[in-house]
């Protein structure tokens, strides 16, 4: 593993959800993928002397705004069956260590808070730039990517089919575009 540091400059960063987008993946049926995503959402990243590795990143995500484009279906994984959005609001997630991988990807490890349930994960995030907006905003813009197994978050529904396949997979797959803003 590299020991590159990372180039983003230096400072707290807000992520712009109008900018934004976190989603999730899982099969269905054991043949196709169902794709998500949270209409709201908060982040920041802090780094100190543009040095990724000691880095500061949290953010979190109101799971009564996820959106698979079919109402049922949302209002199912709304349920006590998945997230409870009603007892469990909030899914947060707290980084815990950040690795340079080389110049523009690095591992993200931390707590996620998912349906009532701590566990670690690593993600991987690519820094896909920074640039200065025309208002003279000064945005960095990070493509992070991970899996997780519902059941390890207490997520357990699901129903056997015939051909040995699951009704929903139990692996997911997450994927977040953001662009952040430095604050002043």
């Amino acid at each position: 593993m590299s020991t590159a540091t990372v180039l983003v400059p230096a400072g707290t960063y807000t992520v712009d959800p109008s900018h934004s987008r976190v989603e999730f993946s899982v099969k269905h049926l054991g043949i196709a993928n169902v794709k998500g995503s949270f209409g709201t959402f908060e982040g920041t990243l802090v780094v100190v002397d543009g040095d990724i590795g000691s880095a500061k990143a949290y953010g979190t995500v109101d799971v009564a705004t996820l959106d698979t484009k079919d109402a049922d279906r949302d209002a199912h994984l709304r349920s006590a069956d998945f997230f409870d959005a009603e007892q469990l609001p909030k899914l947060s997630f707290e980084a815990t260590a950040i690795v340079p991988v080389d110049d523009d990807t690095f591992e993200i490890t931390g707590d996620l808070t998912l349906h009532g349930v701590t566990n670690r994960i690593t993600l991987k995030a690519e820094v896909q730039g920074t640039e200065t907006d025309p208002w003279g905003n000064e945005r960095v813009g990070l493509e992070v990517t991970g899996q997780l197994n519902r059941s390890d978050y207490g997520m357990k529904f699901n129903q056997a089919l015939g051909s040995g396949n699951m009704l929903v997979s139990d692996k997911v797959k997450l994927a977040l575009d953001i662009s952040a803003v430095k604050q002043p």
